[in-house]
């Protein structure tokens, strides 16, 4: 496939945003009850009306709250901020002899990775990027920075982007709508070629936002992505690059098959989300009523209705109230009171609270509890996410990560020759939640050793202590250079052997004879 023309880039575009207008309708929901504040629905975008007040139909902040501390849950479960949470391990593909070798270079680029990442934008960034995986598809954009920030994490809402998948469900095209004042374009683009008519218009109104259309492309016969910023209204490409690998970082909590996006913890809760709203929203018109009151007035010639004010509340002009004497002024009775939401409220907020795993870790106000309970719970943490774990480290962690080195190998801040392909150099999660699963493994091998302990010096030598200590820190985590190499530790036992060798002849030279006294005790 050549180079693709700007008027199929823009119809591509165009297929895609209609097949992501169908989805539309149950992300609106999510946004509308859920993250009002990151909705872009409802024509907050193309009104371009930013804001505006997007807390109209919210009665009750559970779903908000819930959202807030699912995404800061999962963030510090996975990707604690400030925090190494992965780790480069020699893979597969690399000589036995040279793994050590290899191993202590990868843990020096991880530790030169994180501490670029720290300079950056990333932990704000994963915070916004996981509150759209609570809806199903989360969005972000890594692009190289300056000196100040080398990377830059740009976390795209979902509305703003449309896919289309390549093989093995992964996504290979991303389409964003981009509108950005015309003064900065050059700016933002130091490669960008703006068109006369395009340069006209941000001489005479700089301020002004322009419309654009960014692109990434799968190009199968090049094997690179094409990069295309276009003025659509122009039909005119400002910006062309090809890239090795994809900028966008596209994840899933949960996906269908034969279907683009995903579907998030909210598409589930949405049920319990709108009838408590719903509910709140009765109560509060119920609470109204019993406070202001609703009140018949007879019209017989002694009270007007037209003049008389009761405030807060209402007057409805009747025949009579009860009877040809009946009172001229009398409250309106109401139907019932509302008492059932008493019931229901407590119920629908544990629903919500549960789908969106908000009720993993002790509450606040409970007493301190163990490490041990602790990784229990990020245990429980893990086993609730089920497949959205693997594909979290596989759509998110894995491929932020090849990202980063890949910007970092081409600033010249590492020299990476190998592959991040699992087979040269893998990713190995040792955030909360990984580490949580790694200590099963770790307390097997406990538990076995001390079962091998129990039964006599012949049953220790099947243990091979010092895999078992190499097992043991590559499941912790624990860096290479904290660890002897083998080499290394030959060495020192040799070095014990010969202090041992020392001690034992001059303790055999120097010892008396039995029955002598020592010399000069006469």
């Amino acid at each position: 496939m050549a180079r693709m023309k700007v008027e199929e880039v823009i119809k591509r575009s165009t297929l895609a945003n209609a097949r992501k207008d169908e989805w539309r309708a149950i992300y609106q929901e999510c946004y509308e009850y859920a993250l009002p504040q990151r909705n872009l629905y409802d024509g907050n975008y193309e009104g371009g009306t930013p804001g505006q007040n997007k807390m109209q139909k919210v009665y009750d902040s559970t779903a908000i709250d819930s959202t807030q501390r699912f995404a800061n849950r999962i963030q510090s479960g996975l990707f604690p901020p400030y925090r190494v949470w992965c780790r480069l391990q020699a893979g597969t593909a690399i000589p036995t002899e040279r793994t050590s070798e290899v191993q202590i270079i990868l843990d020096n680029y991880t530790e030169r990775m994180f501490n670029i990442m720290r300079q950056t934008n990333f932990d704000l960034a994963m915070s916004e990027f996981l509150l759209d995986l609570a809806v199903g598809t989360a969005v972000m954009l890594i692009q190289p920075g300056d000196e100040t920030a080398p990377i830059r994490f740009t976390p795209v809402p979902q509305y703003l982007v449309a896919l289309e998948e390549g093989p093995h469900g992964s996504v290979d095209n991303v389409y964003r709508k981009l509108r950005i004042k015309g003064e900065v374009i050059d700016r933002q683009w130091t490669d960008a070629k703006i068109p006369a008519v395009l340069k006209d218009q941000i001489q005479r109104k700089p301020t002004d936002e322009i419309n654009l259309l960014e692109a990434t492309v799968y190009n199968k016969d090049l094997g690179v992505y094409c990069y295309h910023v276009i003025h659509e209204k122009s039909k005119e490409e400002l910006v062309y690059r090809t890239m090795k690998i994809s900028p966008w970082i596209v994840a899933r909590f949960m996906k269908v098959s034969g279907e683009v996006y995903g579907r998030g913890p909210l598409l589930s809760a949405m049920p319990d989300i709108k009838t408590l709203n719903k509910v709140l929203e009765l109560v509060l018109k119920n609470a109204s009523l019993a406070i202001a009151g609703v009140y018949t007035a007879a019209d017989d010639g002694v009270l007007n209705p037209q003049t008389i004010r009761i405030q807060p509340g209402a007057i409805i002009p009747v025949a009579r109230n009860g009877g040809p004497t009946g009172p001229s002024l009398q409250p309106l009775p109401r139907a019932a009171d509302f008492n059932v939401s008493n019931i229901i409220i407590p119920d629908l907020r544990m629903n919500i609270k549960k789908t969106l795993l908000d009720d993993s870790l002790p509450p606040d106000n409970m007493s301190a509890r163990s490490a041990t309970e602790i990784v229990q719970r990020m245990k429980e943490l893990s086993q609730n996410l089920g497949s959205a774990f693997g594909r979290l480290i596989t759509e998110a962690m894995i491929p932020i990560i090849n990202r980063v080195l890949f910007i970092m190998d081409d600033q010249g801040l590492i020299d990476m020759p190998l592959k991040v392909n699992g087979q040269e150099v893998k990713v190995v999660p040792i955030s909360p939640l990984a580490q949580a699963q790694n200590m099963d493994e770790v307390n097997d091998v406990l538990q076995f050793m001390q079962v091998v302990g129990g039964m006599g010096p012949e049953a220790q030598l099947a243990l091979k202590k010092d895999a078992v200590i190499d097992f043991i820190a590559n499941r912790l985590g624990v860096p290479t250079s904290l660890l002897t190499s083998p080499e290394e530790r030959q060495m020192m036992m040799q070095q014990m052997q010969q202090l041992a060798q020392q001690a034992q002849a001059m303790q055999q030279g120097q010892a008396p004879e039995q029955g002598m006294p020592p010399q000069g005790a006469m």
